[in-house]
Formats: structure tokens, sequence, C-alpha cells
């Protein structure tokens, strides 16, 4: 079974020169779903991490069940409004717009080791977002993972700063 399978491409969307990959038919196919959750697992289990955390709202797909398989804690990252008022926060820009996150400053964040996953690196500009708020919570990121890396977008050299270059990890690569 090739995960790459269940991964559709639609030209133009949501504007005009990007193509999106759809992972909705793997979430669909129980063993696909299986494999991709017990890939991600896989590579983050040797990392050692006391939380994953992945944003709002295709990172909270994957990003708990890595967690519980890893036998850590996960920590969302939310869009504004959706958290309790003292947060930190960081803006970014995406590939075809503007967003922002926030995790809320637990005390259980200072000296966590921290691994980052979402399920799309492009651009990178969401992957930095974490892994600045992570920072700033006096977490260290130690890893990321994700389901599908878009090579040519050059998102894994904003993680460079952030986490060894052997400690990011993509289970579809495009």
């Amino acid at each position: 079974m090739q995960l790459e399978d269940f991964i559709t491409s639609t030209p133009d969307f949501p504007e005009p020169g990007i193509l999106f990959r759809d992972f909705t038919p793997l979430l669909m196919n129980g063993p696909a779903l299986g494999r991709a959750i017990d890939g991600m697992s896989e590579l983050v289990a040797p990392l050692n991490p006391d939380f994953v955390l992945a944003p709002e709202a295709r990172g909270f797909v994957f990003g708990p069940a890595i967690a519980r398989a890893v036998s850590s804690g996960f920590l969302p990252a939310r869009k504004p409004g959706k958290l309790p008022p003292e947060t930190i926060s960081h803006a970014y820009d995406l590939e075809y717009g503007q967003a922002e996150l926030q995790i809320t400053p637990f005390e259980q964040l200072a000296g966590a080791r921290v691994v980052i996953h979402d399920d799309l690196l492009a651009t990178g500009g969401t992957v930095d977002a974490l892994a600045q708020l992570a920072a700033r919570a006096g977490a260290e990121v130690v890893g990321a993972v994700f389901l599908i890396e878009l090579e040519a977008l050059g998102g894994r050299s904003r993680l460079a700063e952030h986490t060894p270059a052997d400690a990011i990890h993509a289970l579809i690569r495009y």
C-alpha cells in the first residue's frame, strides 16, 4: 500500500497557481489511516517528546493520535479568540495569505521537549510560527513530522534554526 495513492490533487485551488493536495481519501481508508499514524509515530518516538504541538485545524487530525502513540501530551495551537486571555501569539505569512496562531503559556512547557506536527509542510510559515511559540514558552523543539512535504517550496529550511535537519520527517514528498 502506497500512501501517495490516497492523496488527490486539485489544480488552482484555493486560488490560481496552487496545487491542493487533499488527504481526505487517506482518512476514509482505515488501513491507510492506520499506516499514516503508525509511520509518523515511529518517526517521532526516538525524539522522546513531552508534547506534540500542532496547529488548528488540520494538524489536529493526526497530532493527538501521534501524541498518544508516543505517550506524550498534545498541545494545540489555536486561531485567535479560541483560547482564554493569557496567550502567546505569532502572526505569519502563508503560501496564499496570512494567519495567526496562539498557545497558552502553560508552566509545563518550560524546558519541555516539543515535536511540531502538521499535515503539510509547504513554505514553512506555519511551522516557523509553531517553533517561535514553543521557544517563547520556554520549550525546546526537538523535531518535526508531516504527512506531506512539498519540497520545491522550501519549508524545511524555515525549521533549520529550530531543530536539526535529521529530525525533520515527512511520509510523502512531492
